[in-house]
């Protein structure tokens, strides 16, 4: 596993309408998180750009269709040992491409996932990340900003 070196965690990324792959799959598993119905296919195409603006309405946000730090501060999720749900399986997701431990993603943060959840922060642990087995705020966006790699 290998860290950027930059002295602290990268930004949130910014996502936008046309754009594949890394964190698009992240991002609409964290709609769907808050009630959308989006196929995690990991393409921002007009169907997440359209939940994208809805969320954005729904937290008082400034409604442009593009995912920055605002946007995903508002759509993050809190999750930990015994959540279940959309949320859960952007994180294991994440940390399956981050960690490597070749976590099922299914909804589920059981102590597999708990373990990776911590492997990752230790390696963020310089930067500091709290080792605590939560993926709350700051765990998130290392996780989507990419900052550790298998």
């Amino acid at each position: 596993m290998s860290v950027t070196t930059s002295k602290a965690l990268d930004p949130w990324p910014v996502v936008r309408p046309g754009d594949r792959f890394h964190p698009v799959g992240t991002l609409q598993h964290l709609l769907n998180e808050h009630g959308h119905d989006l196929e995690v296919d990991e393409t921002f195409g007009p169907l997440t750009e359209a939940a994208v603006r809805a969320s954005q309405r729904d937290f008082g946000l400034e409604v442009d269709g593009v995912v920055g730090p605002r946007t995903w501060g508002a759509i993050v999720v809190t999750v930990r040992l015994g959540s279940r749900g959309h949320a859960v399986r952007g994180a294991q997701s994440e940390l399956d491409v981050r960690v490597g431990l070749d976590l099922v993603v299914d909804g589920v943060f059981g102590p597999r996932t708990e373990s990776a959840v911590r492997e990752f922060q230790r390696a963020l642990s310089a930067f500091g990340v709290l080792v605590d087995g939560v993926v709350g705020p700051v765990t998130w966006r290392a996780l989507v900003s990419g900052m550790v790699s298998d």
